[in-house]
């Protein structure tokens, strides 16, 4: 869904103590704002390497059980629908899924057979495994049919968590489902790339296709291909590692929230029809990298490079890629979440300061990406690398 209303250092900073003051500073606390800018230090090669399967016991920590907690009484209805209350209460597919994801990590699995059952009652279409990325509670606001493909990597690889965790077979197979008709309705090749289309409808043009790098979810991506094999997985994630690599703009080098492939030239440029930030969207591009173990990405080494230095301190919500215009108000908490792990997953330094709470988030989204940053540090690579290095100490 639509959230629109490499500049890298090379010196060191390999002291404890600076890091943590980096990753204080994440978090707003005021000591961050008297000491000078932390340069990054280059990325660790032993964070890459593929997404792990999902654990059989839940990987979240009782404080982790805490803020699902938190997460699950604000947000999420006694009937399953995720409530985005920052965007008139609509729920939307999206939303669903994250809520699924969290759920089956929290061994949740009444909430998610209740999200599941409330998805698949609002929101599935007739044709397709596909589902519709918009449900409104107001009847000026009807349902939009469109299927949004985040939403649907997410559904589909909470679905294939969840039957491995619980052993629920049609579980595994409407995450087949869906990973065939994400295949078939929405990658696409244009200009010699294997692309993925925003959703079925309204995303190419006779001149160019638009695109959404943060669509790009390589972890739940990976997740499905091993559920349908293709060829067409592997260059779907090896041209999206390219598109994250030169869809990148502005004097930050930073990646756009919505681009444009023009089919002729292959060239990528700014969507027209959204303004040209790196805001609420190209958020999640980190996220992911960081989640995936691509942690010597230029996207992500781009947006900490952004996050360190633009405004010492303070975190901007986001940056005009034409003008260099900051938001003139700070990132919520959900920014500062994504930050974090994706400075941990660059440098493979797991410092364990704590990601900020559910009850700093302002909205909906700003605290599913402090759940969803929670997740990906249990999950990810530098998680793994510590607790091996942990083993190998004792």
């Amino acid at each position: 869904m639509s959230r629109n209303s490499e500049v890298e250092t090379t010196s060191q900073a390999s002291a404890p103590l600076r890091r943590l003051t980096f990753l204080r500073g994440m978090l707003g606390m005021a000591a961050a704002a008297a000491m000078p800018g932390l340069a990054l230090a280059p990325a660790s090669s032993h964070v890459l390497g593929p997404m792990l399967p999902a654990p059989p016991q839940s990987s979240a920590t009782e404080a982790d059980l805490a803020e699902w907690h938190a997460f699950r009484t604000r947000f999420i209805t006694a009937e399953g629908r995720v409530v985005d209350t920052a965007n008139n209460d609509i729920s939307h597919s999206e939303g669903q899924g994250y809520a699924m994801l969290m759920a089956e990590w929290a061994n949740d699995r009444a909430t998610f057979e209740r999200l599941l059952a409330w998805t698949r009652g609002h929101l599935s279409r007739p044709r397709d495994a596909l589902f519709a990325w918009r449900w409104s509670p107001s009847p000026l606001l009807p349902r939009d049919s469109n299927s949004a493909t985040d939403g649907d990597i997410v559904i589909g690889w909470a679905l294939q968590r969840a039957a491995e965790r619980w052993s629920v077979p049609a579980w595994r197979s409407q995450a087949e489902a869906i990973a065939r008709d994400i295949l078939r309705l929405t990658v696409r090749e244009v200009a010699g790339r294997t692309v993925l289309l925003p959703g079925p409808y309204g995303f190419e043009k006779l001149e160019h296709v638009v695109l959404n790098p943060s669509y790009y979810n390589t972890p739940g991506l990976r997740a499905l291909a091993r559920l349908v094999p293709s060829p067409a997985w592997a260059k779907l994630e090896a041209d999206g590692q390219w598109l994250m690599t030169v869809a990148r703009f502005g004097r930050w080098e930073l990646p756009a929230d919505w681009v444009e492939l023009n089919r002729r030239s292959g060239t990528v440029t700014p969507a027209a029809e959204w303004a040209p930030r790196f805001s609420w969207d190209a958020i999640r591009v980190p996220l992911f990298q960081a989640w995936a173990g691509e942690g010597e990405a230029p996207a992500l080494g781009a947006a900490l490079n952004f996050w360190t230095h633009a405004t010492p301190g303070r975190l901007p919500a986001w940056t005009d890629l034409r003008t260099g215009a900051l938001a003139p108000y700070a990132g919520h908490a959900g920014v500062s979440a994504v930050a974090m792990v994706s400075y941990e997953a660059r440098t493979g330094f797991n410092q364990r300061v704590a990601i900020p709470t559910v009850s700093r988030a302002t909205d909906y989204y700003g605290a599913a990406l402090v759940m969803l940053a929670r997740i990906a540090r249990q999950e990810g690579p530098v998680a793994a690398a510590s607790a091996q290095r942990r083993m190998a100490s004792l």
